[in-house]
């Protein structure tokens, strides 16, 4: 009985065993699907929130800008400076350099190198040869291009799966491409092009073995081992990386030593200076992201080849040095400012632009909008000549009213009788606003339009429409660079090209996305050009631009604004066109400064330093041109060479007089006794020109309706 009770209680604890074992074996298999889905689930959620490849991880890429020489002026990157390099350009030893130092079984692997890991281990623990690190360069890249810099279990998880892919979609020699592209080499360099220059001064394919040990050693970490903070500590990475390149036969011992003691020339830091053509190139990254978006100009290694020649660029901020200083205002700016632009009128290409003295981001060549003073009178001159007035059509200088407003000329006096061309070459207020009246308001504007003034004013309770426009009185005003286009067009034989700043835009692949050609527009009768041209070579040879001639064939005006707070001179060449404006960026007076003083001087200074850049020549005289000399008095026909009230005038064929000048000679001889024609006209005329001569162009169109507003009248 006892033994049968020994028995069951023997049977009784077994069974209490056995369920105690089968609860734990549960619930430790429960604990294991738990901590597997968990761990499943974490997995999965890391996986889901990974960053897509998208078909492309090649790294942010700085923009280049280069002037039409295809020197490089600068280099547009906003946090990073990055240059991209073509594994076709890297040299094999720094290829090689780097998979040696950082992954040594690069093309052995599929991105992830368990060998490559407890390799890492074990020369980390036992610290001998180089301290190894166990990501793949793949990883490598996947963390940089895609990842934080976080040491989590999820970044880790991703970092492999996105290795995984990018093996998966891209080659070996892509793969170190974008890698080598993609990593920091401390002063603000990345990738091995633009550490290449940062450090050595010169591009990666031109890289010697012991330079590029050098830039494979950097990247462990970037500051410690830059050669220009630390070059004893980047000659000892370098020695290490030199002896892993000879471990994995990609050079030999011999080879190792030599680039140990291979002088290492480390190029000097730039000074801190003011940026090249900072206005310009401003202007040209505005141009590009109003277009194409910042992305695309910070991002997608752009190499953008624009109009500017550095040559000139640089004789023009020399020239804008001679802006005299009147005072520094409260942002530390000194005033007056000024602005000066360049154009060849037959391109539209912008050679130079200098939007002001220093280096702030308010581009004056641009974007400056101020009264141009007698500088808008070869608009009311050109829309007389095409109203059949001549360069010898008599005005008469004398008091005028128009309601409470009577014109004045700058010196306060009255000249009396006077010819259109001498009254521009002494820039005469008044036959300028008895011109504009007698032709009308609207074919001035009309022309100054076409020629390429967009910020006229033609509608509205204060508009343009009004007399005051013929000596430059605006609404608001004209920047730099519309005035120098303007002006290009007479330059140009009456043919517009719009100002062009970007000639052609290349994207990273060498695809050509963008290329510009001259689009050329004929908006003023050739012959009328011309005339004004002659009227405005007289204004720097005898009138108020003398202060600007500089030997050769030129025309240009003058220009001062009544209140004496905008100075101007434009003027043109055959082959180029400029304008210089002088005034203070909140107007003021500006001391007695003319447009005939310092805009004439710095106009001069620039044309001169350029000058060797172009052939010294006349412009070019048009079929239906044709001579006779006139009276200086009434502008008829002068017989007697030897009359001193005479001067020999071009003409439009069929515009010049066909009457004999009937006025007093200063010897108190008329010119009715005198026979004979003056030996210096033309005798043979040129024939008329063809229909499809260019000198043809639309009539102006309807004016734009009256405004009721007469005030500024």
């Amino acid at each position: 009985m006892q033994d049968r009770k020994n028995e069951h209680q023997k049977d009784s604890r077994t069974r209490r065993s056995k369920n105690t074992r089968t609860i734990t074996v549960i619930a430790v298999l429960v604990f294991l699907v738990m901590l597997l889905g968990a761990g499943l689930g974490f997995l999965t959620a890391s996986i889901n929130t990974m960053p897509s490849l998208k078909g492309d991880i090649r790294p942010a890429v700085s923009s280049q800008i280069f002037d039409a020489n295809g020197k490089l002026i600068t280099t547009v990157h906003s946090v990073e400076n990055r240059l991209p390099a073509s594994i076709n350009k890297i040299p094999k030893n720094l290829q090689h350099a780097f998979i040696a130092a950082e992954d040594a079984r690069f093309y052995q692997h599929s991105g992830i190198d368990p060998r490559g890991i407890l390799r890492a281990i074990w020369s980390n623990v036992t610290d001998r040869g180089i301290s190894e690190g166990g990501s793949t360069i793949t990883q490598q890249l996947a963390r940089n291009a895609l990842l934080s810099q976080e040491q989590t279990l999820k970044r880790k998880i991703q970092e492999a799966f996105l290795s995984l892919q990018i093996e998966h979609q891209y080659s070996k020699d892509e793969i170190l491409e974008m890698y080598m592209n993609q990593i920091y080499f401390g002063q603000g360099a990345y990738g091995v092009q633009t550490a290449a220059q940062v450090y050595f001064g010169k591009n990666v394919e031109d890289l010697n073995l012991a330079e590029c040990a050098m830039i494979a050693g950097i990247p462990k970490s970037p500051n410690y081992y830059s050669p220009t903070t630390n070059l004893k500590a980047a000659r000892e990475r370098q020695a290490v990386v030199l002896e892993q390149m000879v471990k994995y036969g990609y050079i030999d011992s011999a080879s190792a030593a030599k680039a140990k003691t291979t002088e290492i020339k480390i190029a000097p830091r730039p000074a801190a200076t003011a940026s090249p053509a900072s206005y310009f190139t401003d202007y040209v990254i505005q141009l590009l992201i109003d277009k194409y978006g910042a992305d695309a100009v910070y991002k997608d290694g752009l190499k953008v080849y624009t109009s500017l020649d550095l040559e000139m660029q640089n004789t023009a901020e020399r020239a804008l040095k001679q802006l005299p200083t009147i005072r520094t205002d409260e942002n530390g700016i000194k005033q007056p400012q000024g602005a000066l632009v360049a154009i060849d009128p037959h391109t539209g290409y912008i050679k130079a632009m200098v939007g002001g003295r220093g280096n702030d981001q308010f581009n004056r060549a641009v974007l400056a909008v101020r009264q141009p003073g007698s500088a808008f009178k070869p608009f009311v001159y050109l829309a007389a000549i095409e109203s059949g007035f001549t360069p010898a059509s008599v005005i008469d200088d004398s008091p005028v009213s128009f309601g409470s407003w009577s014109p004045v000329n700058y010196d306060r006096t009255f000249h009396g009788p006077v010819t259109m061309r001498s009254a521009l070459e002494q820039s005469l207020n008044v036959v300028a606003v008895k011109l504009a009246q007698q032709v009308g308001i609207d074919k001035a504007l009309y022309y100054a339009q076409q020629m390429g003034i967009s910020t006229l004013v033609l509608n509205g309770a204060t508009n343009d429409r009004n007399l005051a426009i013929s000596l430059g009185g605006l609404t608001h005003g004209v920047t730099p660079l519309e005035l120098a286009s303007a002006y290009g067009v007479l330059a140009n034989n009456g043919v517009r090209v719009e100002p062009t700043a970007i000639v052609k835009i290349v994207d990273r692949n060498g695809k050509v996305i963008e290329e510009n050609t001259p689009n050329e527009k004929v908006v003023v009768n050739e012959r009328s050009a011309f005339l004004l041209t002659d009227m405005l070579k007289g204004v720097m040879t005898r009138g108020t631009g003398t202060g600007a001639y500089f030997g050769r064939p030129a025309a240009g005006k003058t220009g001062t604004t009544s209140d004496n707070k905008d100075a101007w001179f434009v003027g043109f060449t055959p082959d180029l066109v400029a304008a210089v404006w002088l005034g203070c960026d909140n107007p003021e007076y500006l001391h007695g400064i003319t447009g005939a003083t310092v805009p004439a001087s710095i106009w001069k200074s620039f044309m001169n330093g350029v000058a060797d850049k172009y052939v010294a020549r006349d412009f070019v005289r048009p079929s239906g041109i044709v001579a006779a000399r006139v009276s200086d008095k009434d502008g008829l026909l002068v017989n007697d060479p030897n009359n001193k009230d005479g001067h020999n005038e071009i003409f439009v064929e069929g515009t010049q007089p066909n009457k004999l000048s009937t006025a007093t000679t200063k010897d108190g001889k008329d010119n009715k006794d005198n026979k004979g024609t003056d030996p210096s006209a033309e005798k043979t005329l040129p024939p008329p020109p063809s229909k499809e001569d260019r000198s043809t162009m639309p009539s102006p169109p309807p004016p734009p309706p009256k405004s009721n507003d007469s005030k500024k009248n």
